[in-house]
């Protein structure tokens, strides 16, 4: 599906090298202060162009159609269309026929009986622009609450940092070209991504993502818990292969009495669940590790079929991250933002006494 979200919803639109990429926002509330240069700042940041990212450079200019009257919100859909201006179609004329490893061209040409092989159409990654678009507006809304999200890279291929959690730096990601948390290793990472792209190759990376100035209460039980719903929203980025919540797959590992959150005075001593019990948040940081795949689209002679069933070898052209990772940290900080401004909206009404506060009859 097109549309996430169950409050607020999100929907975009929108081909690789289609006329636009855009979106829609439909259950902002109204009166809330649109801030049109931290929406570009965000956009910027997802923009490919350097010698670690795609060599495509878009400028990637929002445009907000319609929700936004003199500077805030008016309660109604928010459009924003992004127009692509650098499409070189011609790169993917040979691909017409042909199913390129670890891509999508398969699955969606066996789905729908036809596919939009110019770059991957409706499946590249091109289409996380409309996501990164409505985080921004997302993390509009969770500043008035004193939420803040925040990601960066702590793996690169083999080389992952052993700083404990809390020593990762979000001062010096947000500087760094590809959004390094360790300091000591961004040019250890820089080496593994020029590595893998001087050999025509690729490297995949690890992500992580903190929330912080939770509020206890966001998350629905059973079916849309907060850690169910932040899965599923990670997990639908293109590349992504695995989502861990705190200790994550660790947790397997330890027994209840090293992995249990002791509460003292109104206070969890440790976070190993990552700021989530029973699916619903309990005020401490929410923390995620998000984990992309190689890019599938690599220089190297590889073999192949085509759709009549033929085997061939072929070799890619075009312009494509040497690591999906750096500007998927952009995009899962999108996807967080998201998930909790939904379950914020949510929340409003999630007991008597809060209906009523809303109507000011408590």
């Amino acid at each position: 599906m097109n549309t996430f979200g169950t409050r607020l919803k999100f929907t975009s639109f929108g081909e690789s090298h289609g006329r636009a990429i855009g979106c829609v926002i439909d259950g902002m509330p109204a009166g809330l202060e649109f801030d049109e240069d931290f929406l570009q700042s965000e956009l910027d940041k997802r923009r490919g162009g350097s010698r670690f990212t795609t060599p495509r450079k878009e400028s990637d200019k929002a445009e907000v159609l319609s929700g936004v009257f003199e500077g805030y919100t008016t309660g109604h859909p928010i459009a924003i269309m992004v127009y692509n201006e650098n499409t070189h179609v011609k790169d993917y004329n040979n691909l017409k026929d042909l199913f390129r490893p670890a891509h999508a061209d398969f699955t969606y040409f066996y789905k729908y009986g036809l596919r939009d092989y110019r770059g991957g159409g409706r499946s590249s990654a091109r289409e996380s622009v409309a996501r990164v678009a409505a985080g921004a507006i997302c993390a509009m809304l969770l500043k008035e609450f004193g939420i803040s999200v925040q990601s960066g890279v702590f793996g690169i291929g083999g080389v992952v940092s052993n700083l404990e959690e809390e020593q990762w730096d979000f001062e010096f990601a947000e500087k760094s070209e590809i959004f390094c948390l360790d300091p000591s290793l961004e040019n250890e990472f820089k080496n593994e991504i020029l590595n893998a792209r001087n050999s025509k190759d690729s490297v995949g990376a690890a992500v992580f993502t903190k929330a912080s100035g939770m509020l206890v209460g966001l998350g629905e039980v059973l079916y849309d818990k907060l850690d169910s719903k932040l899965a599923h929203a990670l997990m639908g980025i293109n590349g992504v292969k695995a989502v861990e919540i705190g200790e994550g797959i660790n947790a397997s590992k330890l027994r209840g009495s090293k992995n249990n959150d002791i509460l003292r005075n109104i206070k969890f001593l440790t976070n190993h669940s990552g700021g989530i019990l029973g699916g619903i948040s309990n005020g401490e940081n929410l923390i995620l590790k998000t984990y992309f795949k190689p890019t599938p689209s690599i220089f190297l002679k590889q073999e192949s079929m085509d759709k009549f069933g033929n085997n061939l070898e072929f070799q890619l052209k075009g312009r494509h991250d040497p690591c999906i990772g750096i500007r998927g940290s952009v995009v899962a900080n999108a996807m967080v933002r998201l998930v909790l401004a939904d379950c914020l909206l949510l929340n409003a009404s999630a007991n008597l006494k809060n209906l009523k506060k809303a109507y000011g009859l408590e």
